[in-house]
């Protein structure tokens, strides 16, 4: 089988699994799971064949596999189905394989009683099939079909604890935004089209490099706008934290492998079309820099745990965008790939959690002790994953994380020509102040649920093995992925990503304060944990993990008060941020922000068109009717059937019209 058959049929698989779920899942309930597990699992097969042939890409000495059709005529700028596969191409592919096979088989085991599960599983194979789309196309158009899956996707998932009013909300929230950001990039594709004369990932590449764009900046902006809310930067991050409101293995998916990650992707595979304008890579250095800083203030100050990991995922996202601000895809694709593994790890274990202490609020679970006792494997893998996360040695995210430094600080001291200075000093600066916070924050979440204090956390028995099994195959890639940084740059464009001197200690200093100062901070509050009880357990601990998570999402804004923050004083996040924290914890206001210059006009707009349309339009309308009925009325009055009154009606009629003749006559004369 040629290598072009095995990349089509990567995504096409979990597309048929998605489809043959949505068909079957009522009526075969024995077929749900392996449709749900078997077609991701051989998709991961196939990408890693792939990837084994593909070998490196140019990178490795072999050139990418490109294929393509046209389907049908479409004029001057033809579409087709296209594939183009280098080296990272491939590592994505596999990446995405990985993570979706890790999310439906542990999801077989934390949705096991949920009634919703056959349409569940059905849409994260889509969801899967649309990211493979966007990694293996070739032609823009195409991948922009599997771009708006995956929104709608995310739109049905986020929503699959509809019950809840958050969990609505979320969803329109996050479909919304996306479009809001979608609508200029799909202006940018057509604009890249129009200079290029293609859609052809290889043509617009090709014409980049030969002469250039006519409107480089103005392309590489509106393209940046539909990156941004795809990939939650600032300023349309707003959707992620809320997003949180679904079941944790869609998070897991959406924060490692999909939807924010094809942002970041697609940057990526067109560096170049964005590389050609010095101010739109200034504006992307500024966007990163922004969003990296800001939501790591925000992730410290967050008592949910899945609202601290979405945070986290919004900061990391920021270290990417900011080694692409610099012109370094290489760099920006290891940190993809590293924090996959980890993101996954640490969402999967945070659903585990969950289940385990039937609260998502960090300032319950610092009240309870016992709890790295019910959840051993929990407890360890979430260990490796925080201590990836917060980028210290040997784990990956200190490899991955030190290679976007580096490139920074290449860029900034003008050993690198490829993006400008200004570029590098912005994201070089703010990656270092996120190294310090991602690891204060990373500390806060490991202290205050595994070291809790208080009654005995609530016994729920072995978690599922398809669960626990699911934890420690991400462990490995989390402990040992950085050791493949003397290898990937075959894969990439060929430049080292190994971590250079000055950012490695500053990095991994920084993180190590940032660490220690957490930890002063917590046992300086820690005293106040058992003299200031927080809210109860409200979900029941009978149930599998989805049925937990739904009721602890539905009851922690009673219990425990606002879903952003829990007024706990022996929160060391609270001392550390001092005054900042009230505005962290509702992530500085944003959404207010958009509230008061967005939303309020366009509903008075909305309730002036609806007050025109009924008073207005509506009385035109109805006047209309009437008069025509009213004339009706009058005419029927008049016929009473008498023939005396119709002879008296017709003299009158002719003594009025003689009358009118005589005086005509007499002006006249």
């Amino acid at each position: 089988m040629t290598t072009t058959t095995l990349a089509v049929l990567v995504p096409l698989l979990p597309f048929l699994g998605a489809a043959a779920g949505l068909l079957l899942g009522r009526r075969v309930p024995g077929l749900v799971r392996p449709l749900a597990v078997l077609p991701t699992l051989t998709a991961l097969v196939l990408a890693v064949l792939v990837a084994a042939r593909q070998g490196g890409g140019t990178g490795g000495g072999k050139a990418p596999v490109d294929a393509a059709t046209e389907l049908t005529p479409t004029g001057s700028v033809p579409i087709e189905l296209a594939l183009h596969i280098d080296g990272f191409a491939a590592l994505v592919a596999v990446l995405v394989g990985v993570v979706a096979s890790c999310v439906q088989i542990y999801s077989t085991g934390y949705l096991r009683d949920d009634r919703r599960y056959p349409s569940y599983a059905a849409l994260v194979s889509l969801f899967t099939s649309a990211m493979l789309l966007v990694v293996y196309s070739g032609d823009l158009m195409v991948l922009l079909v599997g771009w708006e899956i995956m929104g709608i996707c995310s739109y049905f998932l986020v929503g699959h604890y509809w019950e809840t009013p958050e969990a609505r909300a979320a969803s329109l929230k996050a479909f919304l935004v996306t479009k809001l950001g979608d609508v200029p990039f799909l202006i940018g594709l057509f604009a890249l089209a129009a200079d290029t004369g293609s859609f052809r990932v290889t043509t617009i590449l090709a014409t980049v490099t030969d002469g250039g764009l006519d409107h480089p900046t103005l392309i590489a902006l509106l393209l940046l706008a539909g990156v941004a809310g795809k990939s939650a930067q600032f300023p349309l991050h707003t959707w992620l934290p809320d997003a949180m409101a679904g079941p944790t293995p869609v998070s897991a998916l959406i924060h490692a492998a999909t939807m924010v990650a094809a942002g970041v992707y697609f940057v990526a595979r067109l560096l170049p079309v964005f590389a050609g304008s010095d101010a739109a890579l200034v504006v992307l250095a500024v966007m990163a820099a922004v969003t990296m800083a800001g939501s790591a203030l925000a992730a410290l100050a967050q008592d949910d745990i899945k609202r601290v990991l979405a945070y986290s995922t919004i900061g990391q996202l920021g270290y990417m965008t900011g080694a692409l601000a610099v012109g370094d895809r290489g760099a920006a694709v290891f940190h993809l790939l590293s924090h996959g593994a980890f993101k996954a790890l640490l969402f999967l274990t945070a659903g585990v959690l969950i289940h385990a202490a039937g609260t998502n609020s960090l300032a319950a679970m610092s009240r309870m002790k016992g709890l790295r006792d019910r959840v051993p494997d929990a407890y360890w893998t979430m260990t490796v994953a925080l201590l990836a996360l917060a980028a210290i040695p040997p784990f990956s995210g200190f490899f991955s994380k030190e290679a976007v430094l580096g490139a920074a600080e290449h860029t900034a001291t003008g050993h690198a020509a490829t993006a400008p200075t200004a570029a590098g000093w912005i994201v070089l600066v703010a990656g270092l102040l996120t190294a310090l916070l991602t690891a204060a924050y990373a500390t806060r979440l490991w202290l205050l649920a595994f070291n809790g204090r208080g009654t005995e956390a609530p016994r729920h028995g072995r978690q599922p093995v398809a669960m626990t099994t699911v934890l420690w195959v991400l462990a490995v890639p989390s402990l040992v992925f950085g050791l493949t940084v003397g290898v990937l740059p075959d894969w990439f464009d060929g430049h080292s990503l190994a971590p250079t001197l000055t950012t490695s200690v500053v990095g991994t200093g920084l993180a190590l304060v940032g660490g220690l100062v957490t930890y002063g901070a917590w046992r300086h509050t820690t005293a106040l944990t058992a003299r200031v009880p927080m809210g109860a357990v409200a979900a029941s601990p009978e149930g599998d993990g989805g049925l937990v998570e739904a009721e602890a999402i539905a009851t922690h804004a009673p219990a425990y008060g606002d879903v952003a923050s829990a007024p706990d004083p022996a929160d060391p996040g609270r001392l550390l941020l001092g005054p900042l924290h009230r505005h962290a914890a509702a992530g500085f206001h944003l959404d207010a922000v958009y509230t008061a210059l967005f939303v309020r006009p366009v509903r008075a707009a909305a309730g002036l068109v609806r007050f025109l349309d009924r008073e207005v339009v509506e009385t035109y309308v109805r006047g209309a009717g009437a008069a025509p009925r009213w004339l009706g009325a009058a005419v029927r009055r008049a016929q009473t059937g008498n023939v005396q009154t119709y002879l008296s009606a017709l003299l009158a009629g002719t003594v009025v019209l003689a009358v009118a003749a005589v005086l005509v006559a007499t002006a006249g004369a």
